[in-house]
């Protein structure tokens, strides 16, 4: 299975190594900066690299490239998969996943890397399990730790490891029992000239935070279960039962977990939350250009688009922009001619806008093609796919539990192309 893993920062060094079998040389990684040096952005290495004798499979989150060495063929995915759980784990633990943070804490590192993988293969993956076997470091437990000598390790198995449900502790006692669900949609969008969706999918997950005494028995189901398409559970959820009435039947972890993410991706479902109406203008002979942009809400159930921020790459002909916005600052860097715009909050009654000319060098022949626009955002209150949640019931326990959903739609790579 996995092998060995590294951890490399954005600027290729390598700063953190693990072996469950054998030592693998750092000399292996050669073959992943090759990669590197031939994507023009992080986010374009290839997530699998083959070598003469084993294969590079990595993901690039927090800056940071964790990279994992398989010496057999395995499904891709699960080593994937694996790898973004490492980096939630460290997020869980440390608050943040840094380069500054795991040197920090490099000790705790190796043990909670050692108890997630056993001879190369995933063993304890569950956060509320790894707390119960390695104690999460806080500033009182590393003196104690300094001082005596002693680590972070439990003196005792976590019960969860004993129990037909080996996601959860147990013996849980709350005085406070509450069960919180966020549902997170990321829209990632094309949209012609015209205005017209050229693609557009949705991807959602069902964040929970729950805090609740005992053994709790949880059942959720949507008003419109339909919507949700290649969907990913928990190994907690009863997958029969939701095969069969399309409702999720769980006994949940203890603390914070991601019960499921989905897809969203056929076009006609997918609302696009926000235009752009866009004049940018080369003209043949003159040096200047003339720039024009609005952005304003269209299905949006009512709710404020807030957070927006609108950037532009602008072609290498654009010398300086004079530009005046209704609303927020703009930035316009002239050496990488990237635009931001920070619109903050949309106001349906005043649509901000951004105007003025470009300054283009003189004698050059008009570009080839018009920049694209990048937007960002968020919509609080509000699941773009329109996906909600029907009822929360809990069995098993007496106590009344408090319950509660939120919802949220983000940007995710939203494109207008002029």
């Amino acid at each position: 299975m996995i092998h060995s893993l590294f951890l490399i920062n954005s600027s290729g060094d390598i700063f953190l190594e693990k072996h469950w079998k054998s030592v693998v040389s750092r000399s292996v990684c050669d073959y992943f900066f090759e990669a590197q040096e031939r994507a023009t952005e992080a986010e374009n290495v290839p997530p699998v690299i083959p070598t003469p004798h084993h294969y590079l499979l990595s993901v690039y989150r927090h800056k940071i490239f964790f990279v994992a060495v398989i010496q057999t063929e395995v499904p891709p995915l699960f080593v994937i998969e694996f790898l973004h759980r490492v980096v939630d784990t460290f997020q869980d633990y440390f608050g943040v996943c840094s380069e500054p943070v795991i040197k920090d804490n490099v000790v705790v590192v190796y043990e909670v890397l050692e108890e997630m993988l056993d001879n190369g293969f995933p063993l304890a993956t569950e956060s509320n399990i790894l707390k119960e076997l390695i104690k999460p470091p806080t500033i009182l437990r590393t003196v104690v730790n300094t001082i005596t000598g002693s680590t972070n390790v439990g003196d005792q198995l976590p019960t969860g490891q004993l129990s037909v449900v080996p996601w959860r502790r147990t013996g849980v006692k709350y005085t406070n029992n509450e069960a919180y669900f966020d549902v997170i949609e990321e829209i990632d969008a094309i949209i012609d000239k015209s205005g017209s969706t050229i693609t557009a999918e949705i991807q959602g997950v069902i964040d929970a935070c729950v805090k609740l005494t005992g053994m709790p028995d949880l059942t959720l189901s949507f008003m419109n279960p339909r919507l949700l398409d290649d969907v990913s559970f928990h190994p907690c959820v009863r997958f029969k039962r939701w095969e069969s009435e399309r409702i999720l039947s769980f006994i949940p972890p203890d603390g914070n977990f991601r019960l499921l993410s989905y897809h969203v991706s056929a076009q006609n479902l997918v609302a696009i939350p926000v235009y752009v109406k866009h004049n940018i203008s080369f003209r043949d002979s003159s040096s200047l250009g003339r720039f024009e942009i609005t952005v304003g809400p269209k299905q949006t159930m009512g709710k404020t688009i807030e957070g927006v921020i609108v950037t532009s790459q602008m072609p290498k002909g654009v010398l300086n922009m004079s530009l005046t916005p209704s609303q927020g600052t703009h930035t316009f860097d002239p050496v990488t001619k990237m635009l931001s715009w920070d619109v903050g909050k949309i106001n349906p009654q005043k649509l901000p806008s951004l105007k003025g000319t470009m300054s283009l060098q003189a004698g050059a022949s008009k570009p080839d093609e018009n920049p694209t626009i990048n937007l960002h955002f968020k919509i609080q209150q509000l699941a773009i796919s329109g996906l909600k949640v029907n009822r929360l019931d809990m069995y098993g326990e007496k106590y009344k539990p408090f319950k509660g959903i939120k919802y949220m739609t983000k940007a995710g790579k939203f494109q207008v192309r002029t």
